[in-house]
């Protein structure tokens, strides 16, 4: 009788919890660094009406805006959606003529896409990245920021600082899902079924637990991540994890999907 093939090292079951928009490239992603996913959203993005965004589009169109922030591709979408088709076009051309950033690549490749060939990034992906990447030309400068209403207050504060005057304009805000299909997945931690779980937003976290302790679970969950391998796409999201008494393992240099889930493997492997 001839012995048995040795059974191949099974996969590290990953929970992708980004908003349905993101789940087809990054489980693609995922599973081709060798990883099983399961992918649930936790959040979902919605359109905001902000009582400001005409006047945003004034300023961007008129060249007073120096400089126009985008924290995210789902920033510029949700502006270009609410501005009407007369102006749209004048919109973008007025983009094209001022100065505008982007917070890192997806946001940078998004804005290349209609035609605006050189925003400016910061070296780090964040808030903090922004304001250390724009405070030396922001005096006397007026600075606009189309994002969600969740963004972090530090960019706002942290360019006022620097002698800008700063304007807001909250485009998109994100969700919570409390659905079936939600719970099963902390159900599937619970039962020891997922070794990794990425996290890329506070938002994320927060919605997380709250449907642990839906199903009763919230302190339970606590442990189960305590030995899983825990990953945040940045310093903000890992803060959060760490006030609900989890130990983050892997944080990414740059703040990224792509980059955390590399970071991910990387973390494994060694």
């Amino acid at each position: 009788m001839s012995e048995p093939e040795p059974t191949s090292k099974s996969k590290p079951k990953l929970a992708i919890m980004r908003p349905v928009s993101y789940t087809g490239e990054s489980v693609k992603l995922a599973e081709s660094l060798g990883f099983e996913t399961i992918a649930v959203p936790m959040i979902e993005i919605v359109d905001k009406v902000d009582s400001g965004f005409d006047d945003f589009v004034k300023r961007v169109i008129s060249g007073e805006s120096d400089y126009v922030i985008f924290t995210s591709a789902n920033g510029i979408d949700f502006t270009l959606r609410k501005i009407s088709g007369e102006n749209k076009e004048p919109f973008i051309d007025a983009l094209k003529r001022t100065n505008v950033v982007a917070i890192g690549p997806n946001t940078q490749k998004a804005l290349q896409k209609l035609g605006i060939d050189d925003p400016g990034m910061p070296d780090v992906y964040s808030s903090a990245g922004l304001i250390e990447y724009l405070c030396p030309d922001a005096m006397g400068k007026t600075i606009d920021i189309a994002r969600s209403s969740y963004g972090a207050p530090i960019l706002i504060s942290g360019l006022e600082e620097c002698g800008a005057s700063v304007f807001e304009t909250q485009v998109y805000t994100l969700g919570m899902l409390d659905g079936d299909e939600q719970k099963r997945l902390i159900e599937l931690a619970v039962s020891g079924k997922i070794s990794v779980f990425a996290f890329t937003s506070s938002m994320m976290v927060r919605n997380f637990f709250a449907n642990a302790d839906a199903i009763g679970v919230g302190k339970q969950i606590v442990d189960v991540l305590n030995n899983s391998t825990v990953a945040a796409i940045g310093i903000p999201t890992a803060d959060t994890l760490n006030i609900y008494g989890v130990e983050v393992e892997v944080i990414p240099d740059r703040y990224t999907f792509e980059a955390l889930i590399n970071k991910v493997k990387e973390h494994i492997s060694n």
